[in-house]
């Protein structure tokens, strides 16, 4: 996947993608598989590691612009590196339209796809919801993501499944 047409205000927003996240690689190869049954093919599927998306993760924070903290892709970056932090690995998938994204997210989180966020032009929609989630409270570019978690942090949606979580960077690679 060539990231650089996938950014506005120098950080990551592939519109048209799906970014899924997975607690580690074997649950990510897992992912893989449904969508590959859901005949999306390998140009439609990128994956990235833990490491791969702490690197790109610190280079968009170093280039990003200041208009990129008007929306939340500055949050949600910020975000995926809190997971990425404990060994997340994700899938990055283009997708057709919202009701395939729609079907796709829900066979992931079937098979243990912590998130699902669904990129178009104006919004970032979270597809995949948990029991444990509790109500989106406030979300601003000042007050940063709801996590929907008490203590309102990303990595605390990890704890809260930890049968699904491996401990950080036992599980890397491609």
């Amino acid at each position: 996947m060539d990231t650089s047409k996938h950014h506005a205000y120098g950080v990551f927003k592939p519109v048209g993608h799906m970014v899924i996240s997975f607690a580690n690689a074997s649950l990510a190869d897992k992912g893989y598989e449904v969508l590959e049954k859901l005949h999306f093919g390998p140009s439609d599927i990128h994956r990235y590691t833990d490491r791969e998306m702490l690197a790109q993760i610190d280079a968009d924070l170093a280039k990003a612009s200041p208009v990129a903290s008007v929306g939340q892709e500055l949050n949600l970056i910020k975000a995926h590196r809190a997971l990425a932090e404990r060994g997340y690995h994700w899938l990055v998938v283009r997708v057709g339209s919202d009701d395939r994204a729609r079907q796709a997210a829900a066979a992931l989180h079937t098979a243990g796809a912590e998130r699902a966020q669904l990129y178009g032009r104006f919004i970032i929609e979270e597809l995949i919801a948990h029991p444990t989630d509790l109500p989106q409270v406030r979300e601003s570019p000042d007050s940063g993501l709801d996590a929907q978690t008490p203590s309102g942090r990303e990595d605390e949606r990890a704890e809260l499944r930890p049968s699904r979580a491996t401990s950080p960077r036992k599980e890397t690679g491609s």
